[in-house]
């Protein structure tokens, strides 16, 4: 039996007390008044305390009925783990030492290709499998939760070195049950400090920190606490220095053989650590709503350096939609443009959209916006999702590079076919069109062959720092 339903048992019990005691009070003191009663009628004050009693005992009686009839339950009904408030309430009692999160991520899908009864048995087999593990390891209070639809977490008030193979190990044997194939990411903090609300928010930092489609590695699903809080901080304290460390990566015009494009590529610059990574630090400036702040010191760091570098070239980077979307962050960067005097078309904004926006007329109003100041647009990992081909039926975009699978995988024939048809349509729309990571001279002749405008990768240079970049343009 799960902790959740122990717990949920006895507090039906202690509800069940809870109404019987005023019940049985009540009878008592309707059969004493009835007994002590004599042939001539009167009224004492004992009779009027006893009305009282009975009175409150009645009222006290419909209220605790009415509350007990909306009151939560502490279990969530379709796992029978504990529910999210339930689970966050128990922990500062519960003082865990390890606190894990379990996060299916392809959840949505399930529930587009499965009917609810079939999702939610999978949910509650999931629960029930994960108890009976932590069971098998001696492990036997673990409480376990469902915060979110897809996120299940899971406390442990022991220290366990093996945490890890166990979730690995779940992860592992469970990929399918009852014929649905499942996608996992777990994430686990260890030493775990008194802010709960905080270590859950860095589960799922960890988690989206992961990379998507691969098997989770050990080093990427756990973390210390007290390590987390200090990269946390070392991202803060980077962003409010705007302490950015760019790198360069040469896009080569394979019309000229000329490089006139650069992507970049940020790292956060930090005092303690080693140079903190964008799958670390993009979850902790989102959660922290620090993402247009961030971003405007991207693009104010590349605006100043274009003066830096020949009057050729371009500059490529990623900026969050939610920045982009946003018009007082647009009004900022608008007014630096002008104030700097750069030719704005050396700026390209890539966009990396999965869903295709709710508000589509809006949007397409604020590409038609960048484009009027001069900047260009480009649809980064184009190919891979529905989005970004909805996107081009509705805005002719500058420039599209392909996601990554079509270059590594570029010996497959239905894959070349669908490269080919792709640079087809944006050649016919006039849109220029990006391969990366081209590793070696195959990946080259073929890209050239099929008419792709350019190619970025080791095998056409390596990425060059800011002091290299300005050194060879000045």
């Amino acid at each position: 039996m799960l902790v959740s339903q122990k717990e949920e048992r006895g507090r039906r019990f202690s509800l069940a007390l809870r109404a019987g005691i005023p019940v049985l009070l009540l009878v008592f003191l309707v059969f004493f008044t009835t007994i002590d009663k004599t042939e001539e009628i009167t009224f004492n004050t004992k009779d009027g305390i006893l009305l009282i009693a009975i009175t409150f005992i009645a009222i006290y009686f419909i209220y605790f009925l009415m509350n007990l009839s909306v009151q939560e339950t502490i279990i969530d009904q379709t796992t029978q783990g504990f529910n999210k408030k339930a689970f966050l309430q128990r922990l500062p009692y519960y003082k865990p030492k390890i606190l894990a999160c379990i996060n299916i991520e392809n959840l949505q899908s399930l529930n587009e290709n499965y009917s609810s009864e079939q999702v939610d048995m999978l949910l509650y087999t999931i629960t029930r499998k994960l108890n009976i593990l932590f069971k098998q390891h001696g492990l036997n209070d673990v409480l376990i939760g469902r915060s979110r639809g897809s996120e299940f977490l899971i406390a442990i008030s022991d220290k366990f070195e093996n945490i890890h193979i166990l979730l690995e190990k779940m992860v592992e044997e469970n990929k399918s049950i009852n014929e649905m194939d499942i996608d996992y990411k777990f994430a686990i903090i260890t030493d775990t400090n008194d802010d709960f609300d905080k270590n859950i928010m860095q589960l799922r930092d960890i988690i989206a920190s992961q990379s998507v489609g691969k098997i989770v590695k050990t080093e990427e699903s756990i973390r210390d606490a007290k390590e987390l809080s200090t990269i946390e901080n070392c991202v803060i304290t980077a962003i409010q220095k705007k302490s950015l460390l760019l790198s360069f990566r040469p896009l080569l015009n394979t019309h000229t053989d000329t490089i006139d494009i650069y992507e970049i590529a940020i790292k956060l610059k930090s005092e303690f650590n080693s140079d903190i990574l964008p799958r670390i630090f993009l979850p902790i400036v989102n959660r922290l709503g620090l993402g247009r702040e961030y971003d405007y010191t991207l693009i104010t760091h590349v605006i100043d350096l274009l003066p830096l570098v020949d009057k050729e070239i371009s500059f490529t980077f990623n900026l969050s939609p939610f920045s982009f979307r946003d018009k007082n962050f647009q009004n900022k960067v608008f007014n630096y443009i002008e104030q700097s005097g750069i030719d704005a078309s050396r700026l390209i904004i890539q966009l990396y959209e999965r869903k295709t926006h709710h508000d589509l007329s809006s949007y397409l109003k604020t590409l038609k916006r960048f484009r009027a100041q001069g900047l260009r647009i480009c649809i980064d990992n184009f190919g891979s999702s529905n989005a970004s081909m909805e996107y081009m039926k509705h805005f002719k975009f500058d420039m599209v590079q392909f996601d990554r699978d079509y270059v590594t995988h570029l010996n497959e024939e239905t894959n070349y076919a669908m490269l080919s048809s792709l640079i087809k349509m944006s050649k016919d729309l006039q849109v220029k069109t990006v391969a990366k990571w081209v590793d070696n001279d195959e990946q080259k002749k073929k890209l050239r062959a099929l008419g792709i405008h350019y190619i970025q990768g080791f095998g056409i240079s390596k990425p060059i720092d800011e002091t290299e970049l300005i050194k060879r343009y000045n």
